[in-house]
């Protein structure tokens, strides 16, 4: 079975148009290393939930996009290796991502594939 890292984040509106070019940069890099899927979702039906949402779980503000998005590798081995050499590519090195939005409120995880279809 496949592995596959998950990942939300709150980005501002104003800034999704930069969000989406550093996707579009960061998904090439790990496509390169070996990636089988990259994947960059803009919430389009994301309701604030009462208890708990997408939203909620960013503290996505007002003026914010929930991003949801997940990168699918053949297994866990490969995704830790892969990981290493993407973290270590001169290309996402800089503190643009910063700018763009805040990394304090990502929520990420890795999963290991329980059903493939």
């Amino acid at each position: 079975m496949s592995y596959v890292d998950g990942f939300l984040v709150a980005v501002p509106k104003a800034n999704l148009e930069a969000y989406k070019k550093m996707a579009r940069l960061a998904g090439t890099v790990w496509k390169e290393y070996g990636a089988l899927a990259y994947v960059e979702a803009v919430g389009d039906d994301v309701p604030y939930g009462e208890l708990t949402s997408f939203p909620r779980a960013v503290l996505a503000k007002e003026d914010e996009t929930v991003i949801f998005s997940w990168i699918v590798y053949e297994s866990r081995k490969a995704r830790d290796e892969i990981i290493a050499r993407v973290m270590a590519d001169p290309r996402l090195q800089g503190d643009e991502w910063k700018s763009v939005f805040d990394g304090k409120r990502m929520v990420f995880g890795g999963f290991e594939v329980a059903v493939e279809m």
